[in-house]
Order: structure tokens, then C-alpha cells, then sequence
């Protein structure tokens, strides 16, 4: 159990709060690029509890701004572009690219008022399908090689989720690999040839074995932690009481992401980024090391599952997560569909807007958990303090970001004895025939 305050400074995500101040000096995904391509130029983003404004300008480079005004407070997402700025619709205020006001048409002639007139504007980055922001002081941080980035757009696929709750406990769902063996329990195991695009889905490694049949049967499992230059790599062992272990590598990824395996072929790379105190969005990029991803079937699953344009979940408490008893006793532990998706959504937001620690018991299974909160209130503190941000993890310049790649989230079975070798040699095999350059 924590205290309030220690929950607090861990979770609330304001300009003036510590994790706020932290998070501010990461970059952030902040959208879809394909939400540009929608009916409105000028798309609202709602980011670290504040109100931003998006658009492409005719020079195709990205803006984010304050989404207000600052004359008298009117809403800059219904601004008419122009000339690579914005202009406001209430009194024509139009501000350039960088923020600075350049005309101001109802003051008199000649008066310089503008000069003095800026709207905040934020860093950006393009990249394989998401737009990052950067919201701190000073010099972002350099992208580091990670595979999600290093890749071509054609096997990269890009979406995202709207969970009504607080990011970091949508972010510990994802660093707690005991709970897939109940959480995302399947009673009847699907044929993994029709596996793409599904989680958990696939067969375990270069076997026969389905994923969901190796959770079900193998729910006790050993978990290692490590530290890394990204933040965390978490192993969970099964023993398959044979003489071998299926072995699985994910990753938490500092502050707010996960790496973790999706297939044999491709890795989901997760941020979960804070809307607010009370919300968040989960961005995922799925990195194929095989073929290139089929877009259209992978959106179109999604589409499934969300509504647009606030990518909002169509099972959610208010409709019980599409709970159904006889399903719960027959198919699924939740009873809730077989999006795995959906499960985490339900544990995560059941917990509550902002899940109270102090009544919580930590076990041993989740010491990614512990480890990575000790991680956040060591690096809460160093900018707190206007320490060194060097000794936070991926607070690098671009020299040191070519260096940091992967991270590796793979599935294998192993000789008990001999699991480390095994996953490394798997890694290697299946960097060494993709067809873009994965080599670390």
C-alpha cells in the first residue's frame, strides 16, 4: 500500500503536479496522422489535461497550439488556415506557424499590439502513423532506433483507444504478465490460421501449441526483471513440465509505453498517454517483421470494436463491457468478447478514475510494477529538483539514440536450461530474413 500523496505525485498529470512535470519531458503521442484527413482542418487535442489545437498548414508542416485564443479565449479549431498560420474566426487574430501573432485587423492601422501577442506552440514529430509532441523545456530528446520507428511505413500500422482512467494504471496492465493466464483466459482455443491481427492468438513460438492453450494450462509463471537504457525488460517463464519453458519478452519502455509480442510476426508497441487525470488514450504502433501489414484488415477490425472520430470503445461500462453469463461459463473468463483488448480496458477502469493504492497488496508477481514506480519517483525527483536529465532513461541526444534499439518482445520455447541462449538466436533469425533493416 501507498500513501495518498505518493499516489498522487505518481499519477496526476497537470503542468504544475510532479508526474506532469516528468511526462512533459518525453515526447507524447498526440495523434493519428490519419485524424488530419478527416472533414475538419484543424484537429482538437487534448493532451496532459491540456486543450490543443492540430493542423498540416499548406506547407504540410504540422502545428499544435493552444487551442484558445488568446485575445478573448475563442476555440482555434474552427481557425481558417492561411498562408501557413491560423487565422481566429471571432476578431481575424492570425498567428504564424511559431505562435507569434501577425495581424491584427480590428485594432487601428499601424499598431504594433501584435508584436507583443503569442499563442504556445509545441515541438513535433511525424512518424509511421503517429504524431508526437513535445511539451517539457529545453531540448527534446532524440527517437531513439527502436524497430516501431526504424521501420518502413508499409509494416507499421498505427491506432488508438480512448480508457476512462488514469494513464499509469492502464500502463501496469501492460507490465504484468501473470494476469494474461486469467485475465485473457480462452476456455476453447481458436485455429491460429486465422490469427492476424488478433493478440495472443497465434501459436507459441515455431510450434503447433496455441498461445491461448500455453496461458490456460502454464499460469504460474516466473517472472525476471532487468533493468535497461529504455526502462524495463520483463521475462515471464512457463515451464512446460517437459524439459522445456515457453519464454516471453516484453518491456516497459519509459515513461508511459510497452513493447511486448503480438505474433510470431509482429510486436505492438503501446503508449499510454494521459488526457487528463482521469483519461487516457492508448497509441499503438504493430511492427511486422514479415510481410507488410494489410492496413485495411487491421483498421478494420479495430473499427470493430471503436467509434470515431474519439476512437471511444463501443463496450464500455456503460453497456456492462458486453458481459454475457453464458459466454463467461463457456469461452472467456470475462464473458466479455475476445478482444483481449476489451479485458484490460474492464480491469483497468473498474479500478476506479484513479485507482486508490492505498488499499492495494502487491504480490510478487508484479515486480515490473514496483520496479517501475520506483523508477518514476526517482526520476520525479531529478526533475523536480532541476536535476540532470541525462540520468533519465532516453534522455539522450542523437548520437546516443542510434544506439538504443529494439527492444526485443519475442515469444519462444526453450531447453529449461538454456532459455536466454534460445531467444536471443530466435531474435536474431527472424531480424536476419525481415525485409527491412532490423539488425540491431
Amino acid at each position: 500500500m501507498m500513501s495518498q500523496e505518493k499516489n498522487d505525485e505518481l499519477s496526476l498529470v497537470k503542468a504544475s503536479d510532479p508526474a506532469g512535470k516528468l511526462l512533459r519531458q518525453y515526447w507524447m503521442p498526440a495523434a493519428l496522422s490519419e485524424e488530419l484527413e478527416s472533414d475538419r482542418p484543424v484537429v482538437p487535442v487534448n493532451l496532459l489535461g491540456e486543450e490543443l489545437a492540430l493542423f498540416r498548414n499548406e506547407n504540410n508542416e504540422l502545428v499544435l497550439m493552444d487551442r484558445h485564443c488568446p485575445h478573448r479565449g475563442a476555440d482555434m479549431c474552427f481557425g481558417r488556415k492561411e498562408d501557413g498560420g491560423i487565422r481566429c474566426p471571432f476578431h481575424g487574430w492570425k498567428f504564424d506557424s511559431s505562435g507569434q501573432c501577425l495581424d491584427q485587423p480590428a485594432e487601428p492601422e499601424g499598431s504594433k499590439f501584435h508584436e507583443k501577442i503569442r499563442i504556445n506552440t509545441y515541438p513535433l514529430h511525424e512518424v509511421n502513423g503517429i504524431i508526437f509532441a513535445f511539451m517539457g523545456s529545453g531540448e527534446p530528446p532524440a527517437f531513439p532506433d527502436f524497430d516501431c520507428f526504424k521501420a518502413p511505413d508499409s509494416h507499421v500500422f498505427a491506432f488508438k483507444g480512448l480508457w476512462e482512467c488514469n494513464w499509469l494504471q492502464a500502463l501496469e496492465v501492460g507490465i504484468d504478465p501473470a494476469h494474461a493466464s486469467f485475465l485473457h483466459r480462452f476456455l476453447l482455443d481458436e485455429d491460429p490460421e486465422d490469427s492476424y491481427g488478433k493478440q495472443f492468438r497465434d501459436t507459441a513460438a515455431d510450434t503447433n501449441i496455441p498461445m491461448t492453450q500455453v496461458l490456460r494450462e502454464f499460469d504460474r509463471p516466473d517472472i525476471i526483471v532487468k533493468d535497461t537504457d529504455y526502462g524495463l525488460r520483463i521475462i515471464a517463464l512457463r515451464d512446460l513440465q517437459n524439459g522445456t519453458s515457453h519464454v516471453r519478452l516484453t518491456n516497459q519502455v519509459f515513461p508511459c509505453a510497452i513493447t511486448i509480442p503480438m505474433s510470431n510476426e509482429m510486436t505492438i508497441t503501446q503508449w499510454h498517454v494521459p488526457i487528463d487525470d482521469e483519461n487516457c488514450y492508448w497509441f499503438s504502433m504493430f511492427t511486422s517483421f514479415g510481410k507488410p501489414v494489410d492496413k485495411a484488415t487491421m483498421r478494420a477490425q479495430r473499427l470493430l470494436e471503436h467509434t470515431l472520430p474519439d476512437y471511444a470503445p463501443i463496450r464500455n461500462k456503460r453497456n456492462h463491457y458486453g458481459y454475457n453469463r453464458e459466454e463467461q461459463e463457456t469461452l472467456t473468463w470475462t464473458g466479455m468478447g475476445l478482444d483481449i483488448n476489451v479485458h484490460d480496458q474492464w480491469a483497468c477502469e473498474s479500478m476506479g478514475k484513479i485507482q486508490d493504492r492505498t488499499n492495494e497488496h502487491l504480490g510478487t508477481t508484479d515486480k515490473a510494477i514496483i520496479q517501475h514506480r520506483r523508477k518514476l519517483r526517482k526520476a520525479i525527483k531529478i526533475v523536480s529538483e532541476g536535476g540532470d536529465l541525462s540520468e533519465l532513461p532516453l534522455q539522450v541526444n542523437a548520437a546516443q539514440a542510434r544506439d538504443i534499439k529494439g527492444p526485443v518482445a519475442i515469444d519462444a520455447i526453450a531447453p529449461t536450461q538454456d532459455w536466454e541462449t534460445v531467444w536471443r538466436t530466435s531474435d536474431q533469425q527472424r531480424r536476419a530474413a525481415c525485409d527491412w533493416d532490423a539488425e540491431r
